[in-house]
């Protein structure tokens, strides 16, 4: 059953794009959420999963390269520095695909497009490019 709620849902409604910077709409095929991606006038139909998945496969990654500085910074940004916490963040990240999934995407997907995070796919569902929020503090160079 978790199977089926996973088909049926899309995680990044709205925030994937083709390389030509066309949306791609989200469809139902078959009561299975689809990426409905623009390709020279058609529209090439790739099952979400398969595309969401990849999007956090690529988050996780890159959270895990430099999984002590982001666990530094949570710590610190909630103010709290002991071994509980710690390894509650540590687990969190490594469950990261299972608790983006068990979210609800209306909670989070208004900011993430709201602050400009968008997903590039070629005509294939493949994800080519993820586009990350600019940094609100700049480059440090207002010195």
């Amino acid at each position: 059953m978790a199977d089926e709620t996973i088909e049926r849902q899309a995680l990044f409604a709205g925030l994937v794009y083709n390389e030509q910077g066309e949306p791609a709409e989200l469809r139902y095929i078959g009561g299975v959420a689809h990426y409905a991606i623009p390709d020279g006038g058609f529209l090439r139909h790739v099952e979400a999963v398969s595309v969401d998945d990849a999007v956090l496969a690529m988050i996780k990654e890159q959270i895990t390269s430099m999984q002590d500085e982001v666990v530094r910074g949570m710590l610190a940004m909630i103010g709290k520095d002991d071994i509980f916490t710690k390894a509650a963040i540590d687990a969190s990240i490594r469950n990261l695909e299972t608790n983006v999934r068990r979210s609800d995407p209306n909670q989070w997907l208004p900011w993430l497009r709201l602050l400009g995070f968008r997903v590039v796919v070629n005509v294939h569902g493949e994800v080519t490019q993820l586009i990350y929020p600019e940094q609100p503090y700049g480059d440090g160079d207002d010195d």
